[in-house]
């Protein structure tokens, strides 16, 4: 070993830092990064009334994986829907530009007039790009065929029922979407659908507070077209209603009483049952008042005599229904 290596070792073996004596291995530098965006993720389209809405998520990340610190500008265009495979280069020399969009959330909308359109099978696609000029390319594109636009429902009304809250209104269309706001919630969620121009929302409470819309839908090619929504209509539904009368009454007489039992009434606020009984064919008078269960024995009978009976049920706001279907027996 020669005197610069013997030197070169000691040294190693002493420095408290490995870098200082040149044991470490320092690699080549990395490469300066592109920032380039990525695409428009969820890019979505749909007609309502005279307008496409589309919609662009943000790209959150670069193509590298890296947060993307810098702002973008969208692209977005639309153009008719090529016959072959999409070729979004070929396809955006000849697409109209679309501006004035609008971002909130994280999320860009577009409003494109649908008139020019109209008939027509039509691709919209989007580039994001970045601060810097550059970017991944244009996004896969959103598909839909034109139509003329849906008609808007009108005169929507909502009023209480037994079932909950009846909708009614005017409009034309294959099929109606609902759409509901109800108490402390601060936006509109689909309800349901209905195929004509009524809709009863059995899943709203008595005394609480709800708003509600309708669009009419339109088959579109393989889509749907959206009407602009109805006007809102709002009700807080009140409980007037008698519940429904019990089913399923049946009297078995035992050894000193004649055993009853019914279904059980499962609506909301039905608090209780009312006992009716008749000698023979007299009229039917109140055996028994604020029954809570779906039982009853009755021990103030006469031997061989034939009794008939009824019952009704009671909800909390003092409306009493009907009498169920009559049963006649003997007593032992």
């Amino acid at each position: 070993m020669t005197l610069g290596s013997r030197l070169r070792a000691l040294l190693c073996l002493s420095a408290p830092l490995l870098f200082l004596c040149g044991c470490g291995y320092i690699g080549e530098p990395l490469p300066p990064l592109m920032n380039i965006p990525g695409r428009g993720d969820n890019l979505a389209a749909v007609q309502r009334g005279s307008n496409i809405i589309a919609h662009v998520t943000l790209p959150a990340y670069t193509t590298e994986g890296v947060v993307l610190k810098q702002s973008v500008r969208l692209d977005l265009r639309i153009g008719p829907k090529p016959d072959g495979p999409f070729n979004a280069v070929a396809w955006a020399a000849g697409a109209k530009a679309v501006g004035g969009g609008t971002t909130a959330n994280g999320i860009a909308e577009y409003r494109i007039p649908a008139t020019e359109w109209i008939g027509k099978q039509v691709s919209i696609a989007v580039k994001v790009i970045g601060a810097n000029g550059r970017d991944a390319g244009w996004s896969a594109p959103a598909e839909l065929t034109v139509v003329a636009p849906p008609e808007q429902p009108r005169d929507l009304s909502a009023e209480a029922v037994p079932q909950g809250v009846r909708l009614t209104w005017h409009g034309a269309g294959s099929a109606f979407a609902v759409l509901r706001r109800g108490p402390e919630e601060p936006d509109y969620k689909a309800l349901g659908r209905s195929p004509t121009p009524e809709y009863i929302d059995a899943t709203a409470e008595f005394g609480k507070p709800y708003r509600y819309l309708v669009q009419s839908m339109v088959k579109a090619g393989e889509g749907e077209a959206q009407s602009e929504l109805s006007s809102e209509a709002a009700i807080a539904p009140v409980d007037t209603f008698p519940p429904a009368a019990p089913a399923g009454l049946t009297a078995v007489p035992s050894t000193a009483s004649i055993e009853l039992v019914w279904e059980r009434n499962t609506e909301p606020n039905v608090v209780g049952y009312r006992v009716y009984r008749a000698p023979g064919s007299a009229p039917f008078e109140l055996l028994a008042d604020a029954q809570l269960l779906p039982t009853y024995s009755d021990r103030k009978i006469e031997s061989g005599k034939t009794y008939r009976y009824a019952v009704s049920a009671v909800k909390s706001n003092q409306k009493e229904s009907k009498l169920s279907e009559p049963v006649e027996v003997a007593a032992p």
